[in-house]
């Protein structure tokens, strides 16, 4: 599978292309500005792109009232078969928001059953009660996601539905040529409806990646040969900024080894989790973390360990933005991609991430373990490599082990591991065994 070789490069269309949040009708045309980004994009050393909601929509885009439309604001169906031609042709594979479990309530569907009620033919579209009401004062109930009425919830159990979202996805492959889809809330979707997903993608395009997101660290319960391919790694999201702001290196070592390491027991051993510092629905990574020195080691953490690493948009050069200003300051406006040391050492992790086995089908083992740093190990089939994290702001001996000479891959360096090794301040090693 492509996406277990790959580095993806997330965009929040509406913020990137400057669309104002409600859906005012206007056509616009800045999905096109995608292409003026594609060099950027490579130099970080992405070679996929996931698109948050591009279709239709009322305002956020993830209440969709077209499945079939590039939304207005972004432009046109024209205009993002371009972007893509051109993401294509860069090498850059393109995967977009499924948002299956819910609709906007100006989805032809349900402005039908708003109208026509116990005599429309998309009743069974959704869970209506019409004897109900709802926050809308619209005369009938309807379930909305986690109580959302503006997101109004799909029946994934009526055949009709499920037929309407497959001919959708359909039409992506042929007029945008997609790679894969990410869908939103995988966690609510129904477990027939992923299946039936899976074997329709299958048939549709070889090697259709399918990735869900999962909000929670609990077992596995959505990959799987007949399901998905991947989930999103909030487990490790969290001890990943949460161990470098406490100094305490044990708690984000001990979630990826329940996660990734040696025994039987673990929750995701051989499976391939995206992992990131941050997306379109928490703070940016630059604002959370307490030392801004801890930037690069917050990236080495995805780039090394088991996983796809995603990076959003803006915070490879080290964006600011916190939740507690709200979505659209986590999903703003760039007038051009800024390119500083940290997108430099991104790219240069990124690229050795890609080129790898290990560490992009290698196990997982601890090392050396301190509260301030950490060295893992990566292997498979022959190619061994140790990623050396050192949080701390003064130099740090260790006896590593386990090997002889070894190449830093970040700076082409060679190193004898059966001597002490001294990582330096802050310091990021990728060391391959020669």
């Amino acid at each position: 599978m492509w996406a277990y070789e790959s580095v993806f490069y997330q965009i929040y269309p509406m913020g990137f292309a400057n669309a104002p949040f409600e859906n005012d009708g206007v056509l616009r045309h800045g999905i096109l500005k995608v292409i003026d980004w594609i060099d950027h994009i490579k130099k970080v050393g992405a070679n996929a792109v996931y698109f948050s909601p591009v279709f239709e929509s009322d305002t956020h885009g993830y209440n969709t009232r077209d499945y079939t439309r590039i939304d207005v604001r972004l432009g046109t169906n024209e205009d993002f078969t371009k972007v893509c031609r051109a993401l294509h042709d860069a090498g850059i594979k393109v995967v977009l928001d499924g948002v299956f479990n819910h609709v906007g309530r100006g989805h032809f569907a349900f402005r039908d059953v708003l109208e026509n009620r116990e005599n429309s033919r998309y009743l069974g579209w959704f869970n209506i009660n019409l004897g109900g009401n709802n926050g809308y004062n619209d005369g009938l109930w309807y379930e909305g996601w986690e109580g959302n009425y503006d997101l109004v919830k799909l029946n994934l159990r009526n055949n009709e539905v499920v037929e309407y979202l497959f001919n959708c996805i359909r039409g992506w492959v042929e007029e945008f040529d997609i790679d894969g889809l990410r869908l939103d809330v995988a966690y609510c979707l129904d477990d027939d409806f992923m299946r039936r997903l899976r074997s329709f993608t299958d048939s549709l395009k070889a090697d259709f990646f399918l990735l869900g997101e999962k909000v929670s660290d609990d077992r596995n319960t959505l990959i799987f040969d007949d399901k998905l391919h991947s989930a999103t790694n909030y487990g490790c999201y969290k001890g990943i900024y949460s161990a470098l702001n406490s100094m305490n290196m044990f708690e984000i070592v001990h979630s990826l080894l329940r996660q990734f390491g040696p025994e039987n027991w673990t929750v995701y051993r051989g499976m391939h989790l995206l992992s990131f510092v941050d997306n379109h629905d928490v703070s940016r990574i630059a604002s959370v973390l307490n030392n801004e020195k801890h930037l690069p080691l917050a990236y080495a953490f995805i780039f090394g360990m088991p996983g796809i690493p995603q990076i959003y948009y803006g915070s490879e050069w080290g964006f600011k933005a916190d939740k507690s200003q709200g979505d659209p300051a986590l999903r703003p406006y760039f007038e051009a991609p800024v390119e500083n040391e940290l997108t430099e050492i991104i790219g240069k992790m990124a690229e050795i991430k890609k080129r790898s086995k290990a560490l992009n089908y290698g196990g997982f083992a601890s090392s050396v373990l301190t509260n301030r740093q950490c060295v893992f190990v990566r292997e498979c089939e022959g190619e061994k490599i140790f990623v050396c994290i050192n949080a701390d702001d003064n130099p740090f001996t260790t006896h590593i082990g386990g090997a002889g000479m070894v190449r830093d891959l970040l700076d082409d360096n060679t190193y004898d591991l059966s001597q002490d090794f001294t990582l330096q301040p802050y310091g990021i090693y990728f060391l391959k065994c020669e």
